[in-house]
């Protein structure tokens, strides 16, 4: 790599994730950074939830590289609540759809979908789109009632936890959180959309939110991609919302297998609408500390794309 290249790729890898691609197209003659390898995250702007997942897919190497063939996979969505795909209460079906028929074209031998709602589970996979969109991409929709316990060996408050038995059996999982405002949490992303694989969630709420939150994602079987879906995000009256004054359309996407850096980005995502302090959502400052990823975004590769 020539020393102009290698110092241009250098300054924007170490730049803050930035809802602004602007400055990125001023540096670069193409959309895209020129890395040698496949970088630590990617963020995408600008495209419906399928395009953005192609984009982001194909520049960490292809699905192939995280869904091998044969394999059980389980992908988490946030279906937590009764509410339609406009105002962002869950992660968009569009996204979860596309997802199914990736892994599926990949080989994988089942694709199994499923949350642990918050409001009644057959109302919230409808009213969602999930249910259609998982079906209708050849997926297994599975409601949350069949857990075993689990031992949580590296949580500081959680211990053990039951998790969904699809999960358990399955070869990876891939998480894919919806971006948007929580108001015990403050921000609902990859490493709080772990609490949907759990079923007694009261241990969480009355044993420090925020750590149990971090311990959780210390489970050995850990997702081998994070895709965060911020094509429209919630912003305020979390997790559920009240309206569509609630919700800001970013068409944003951002992938990473590092759960603390892509919720860390996602966090810079949010500031752009609306201002939250890093250490309101402690759950990600304590992941750090419990080696679960990085909160210096300067230390991660990030590949921007704008549609």
């Amino acid at each position: 790599m020539k020393r102009r290249d290698f110092l241009k790729t250098s300054v924007i890898a170490s730049a803050a994730l930035s809802l602004n691609f602007e400055g990125l197209q001023a540096a670069l003659s193409t959309n895209t950074v020129a890395v040698e390898k496949a970088p630590d995250m990617v963020a995408v702007m600008g495209g419906e939830p399928e395009v953005m997942l192609d984009k982001a897919l194909e520049a960490l190497g292809g699905i192939g590289n995280f869904v091998k063939k044969g394999q059980k996979i389980v992908i988490k969505p946030n279906i937590g609540w009764d509410r339609s795909p406009e105002l962002a209460g869950n992660t968009n079906p569009k996204l979860v759809k596309a997802l199914v028929k990736k892994c599926l074209e990949a080989g994988a031998s089942k694709v199994t979908v499923f949350d642990h709602t918050c409001d009644n589970w057959q109302k919230c996979y409808e009213t969602s789109g999930i249910a259609e969109a998982v079906k209708e991409a050849g997926g297994i929709i599975m409601p949350a009632n069949d857990e075993k316990e689990v031992s949580i060996p590296g949580g500081v408050n959680l211990k053990s936890a039951k998790i969904h038995e699809a999960l358990i059996e399955a070869d990876a999982w891939i998480n894919v959180p919806v971006l948007k405002n929580h108001g015990g949490a403050k921000m609902t992303c990859a490493m709080k959309n772990y609490m949907g694989i759990v079923w007694d969630r009261r241990f969480f709420h009355q044993n420090d939110l925020q750590q149990c939150i971090a311990d959780i994602c210390t489970w050995q079987k850990k997702p081998v991609l994070n895709i965060v879906d911020a094509y429209r995000i919630m912003h305020q009256n979390g997790p559920q919302g009240k309206s569509a004054a609630d919700v800001a359309t970013l068409k944003s996407l951002i992938a990473s297998t590092n759960i603390v850096a892509i919720d860390t980005a996602a966090l810079r995502l949010f500031n752009q609408v609306k201002k939250l302090d890093m250490a309101a959502v402690g759950h990600i400052g304590k992941g750090e500390a419990l080696k679960l990823g990085t909160t210096n975004l300067d230390n991660v590769t990030i590949k921007r794309i704008k549609i």
